[in-house]
């Protein structure tokens, strides 16, 4: 049986490359005009995960996260442990959620942290937990809100100087 070495996309053993003929150089650049090209310095990098979680998925995420740390905080026997990672479990939802979804990550920090409760405590002591455990639930939802809050804010506020900066050469122009 033979074997062929031509296929469709071509090789890189083709004739041409193996007879040793260079290939002809490339032509000049190609300049992309002035309006296409991008102005000169350090470009802005978000420090956030390019990750990004629906509403549901921060849910799931906050509340799987946050029952692995009730279950590591009853096994070392600290309340303040299992405080300490809500807040950094709330921190992470709101900062990985999509923009769209940014509510999801304020109402999911409680709905997980009870959660995580319902597995160590059970159903009956979840209520004395919780009032037990209030201000950490408090923070941590505060936290969620606030970095949710800052987000949005923070998106609107860039959108508007984008819409101004789209309208001044229209304006420039007209006159």
């Amino acid at each position: 049986m033979e074997h062929s070495t031509h296929t469709l996309g071509g090789s890189r053993h083709s004739p041409a490359a193996l007879s040793g003929v260079p290939r002809p150089a490339r032509g000049p650049a190609r300049q992309e005009p002035a309006q296409n090209r991008r102005r000169p310095g350090p470009r802005h990098r978000s420090r956030r995960p390019r990750t990004r979680l629906t509403g549901l998925g921060c849910g799931v995420m906050a509340t799987a996260v946050t029952t692995g740390a009730a279950w590591l905080s009853e096994a070392c026997g600290g309340d303040r442990l299992y405080g300490c990672l809500f807040l950094a479990v709330a921190l992470v939802s709101a900062a990985w959620v999509r923009p769209s979804d940014l509510l999801g990550a304020a109402v999911a920090a409680p709905i997980a942290f009870a959660a995580g409760l319902v597995t160590t405590c059970g159903a009956t002591g979840v209520m004395t937990e919780l009032a037990l455990r209030a201000p950490w639930l408090f923070a941590g939802t505060a936290l969620a809100a606030a970095v949710a809050l800052g987000r949005r804010t923070a998106r609107l506020v860039s959108d508007l100087r984008r819409q101004r900066r789209a309208r001044r050469p229209a304006a420039t122009q007209a006159g």
